[in-house]
């Protein structure tokens, strides 16, 4: 009796599906193509040279200090992406970023005003405490999504409202932010943090780059270990696809619903920490809202993948900091840089909804044309 013979490894070659890589690419080239001719049309009617525009932007981003710019600005919008993209592989919407890394910002801006260890131990202790802070305060939804079925859409945003309040409950002078001089304006902030607090940072001939940059890179690569490589990955996707199929097969839903939103919140509370740690050095009613929204965006036009949400924040990133231009020179509205992101996230919805019907349709046609040969062959094997 002779032993059956190993399936064969399929080839790097085999493995590489061209057109399987081009229809991904597919989407958000086509959303983008899609915004881009929206505001020409629009910037054309408003009596603009469209393309001027453009010029604009591409000259101030592509400079030395644009690029800086546009890093340290991506590396926010990474994290905001990460954390949404998280909750998202498992079909969970949380829509509470923004609450989570307002609050997560606060605490550790407090504690890091507060404290003051050496830097190896201070810097670990405010992203702990940030992390803390947002994932506990997500996985409140995800004990209401769990045990009294409420929706995690309503409940984050409950809980976005309740956080801005909470930030001004505490954020009054003698509580989080210092009876007297607490900071350089008028507006209420935290005291700034310590020295320790500050991490580190690289100098370049376009300004300073923010070390953040590579915790963002440390997050995306955690990620997509975690979601190809991990048991836990595999469970979290296939609760994303098929919750009962997911439970037949042995997966705690319930567990997995508290633990992927607690760690989406958690990833949430270190969005605010770039800016906390190597610019502002304080929180306060300065901090820039809308980081959460934006994050969910950029993970819709990355396809919650970290790699592309990399390029979705790049992109972003590149819009923000060279749109910031356009009223500087040429007179041109800043407006339409918001027109432009607004209406890539409404154009990748149908851009996915266009490949997928036509990747759909590719998928039967092979199918159809690998029945049909075999047909043929067994047919000649019998007239044989």
């Amino acid at each position: 009796m002779t032993s059956p013979k190993p399936a064969a490894k399929r080839s790097l070659a085999g493995r590489f599906d061209a057109e399987r890589i081009l229809l991904g690419l597919a989407a958000p080239v086509l959303a983008v193509l899609l915004s881009a001719v929206i505001c020409i049309i629009l910037l054309a009617i408003s009596g603009k040279d469209p393309f001027g525009a453009f010029q604009v932007m591409w000259d101030y981003g592509t400079a030395s200090d644009g690029q800086v710019l546009t890093l340290n600005r991506a590396t926010v919008y990474y994290i905001a992406a990460a954390a949404a993209a998280f909750g998202f592989r498992m079909n969970l919407f949380n829509i509470g970023v923004e609450g989570q890394y307002k609050l997560g910002m606060m605490f550790a801006a407090y504690v890091g005003s507060q404290v003051d260890l050496p830097s190896f131990i201070q810097i670990p202790l405010l992203l702990v405490t940030a992390m803390m802070v947002g994932g506990l305060w997500a996985s409140i939804a995800g004990l209401l999504k769990v045990y009294r079925g409420v929706s995690e859409v309503i409940s984050t945003i409950m809980l976005n409202a309740i956080a801005t309040a909470i930030v001004g409950l505490l954020l009054v002078p003698g509580i989080f932010a210092p009876k007297t001089g607490g900071g350089s304006s008028n507006a209420i902030q935290t005291a700034p943090v310590s020295e320790s607090s500050h991490f580190f940072s690289i100098e370049t001939a376009g300004g300073t780059l923010w070390g953040f940059l590579f915790l963002a890179i440390a997050i995306g690569v955690a990620f997509q270990f975690t979601l190809n490589r991990t048991r836990f990955g595999f469970d979290l996707r296939a609760t994303g696809r098929s919750e009962s199929a997911a439970k037949a097969s042995g997966v705690n839903v319930k567990r997995m619903v508290i633990t992927a939103m607690a760690v989406s919140g958690a990833l949430a509370g270190l969005i605010g920490l770039p800016d906390l740690l190597q610019n502002s050095y304080y929180f306060g009613q300065s901090v820039q809202p809308g980081l959460g929204f934006i994050g969910i965006s950029v993970a819709l036009l990355g396809r919650n993948s970290p790699i592309g949400i990399a390029f979705s924040a790049l992109l972003f990133a590149f819009l923000d900091v060279a749109g910031s231009r356009l009223p500087l020179r040429g007179d041109y509205p800043q407006e339409i840089v918001l027109v432009m992101q607004g209406t890539i996230v409404i154009c990748v919805v149908v851009a996915y909804e266009l490949v997928r019907r036509y990747g759909l349709k590719r998928q039967q046609q092979k199918v159809g044309a690998e029945l049909a040969a075999q047909a043929a062959a067994a047919k000649k094997e019998v007239s044989a």
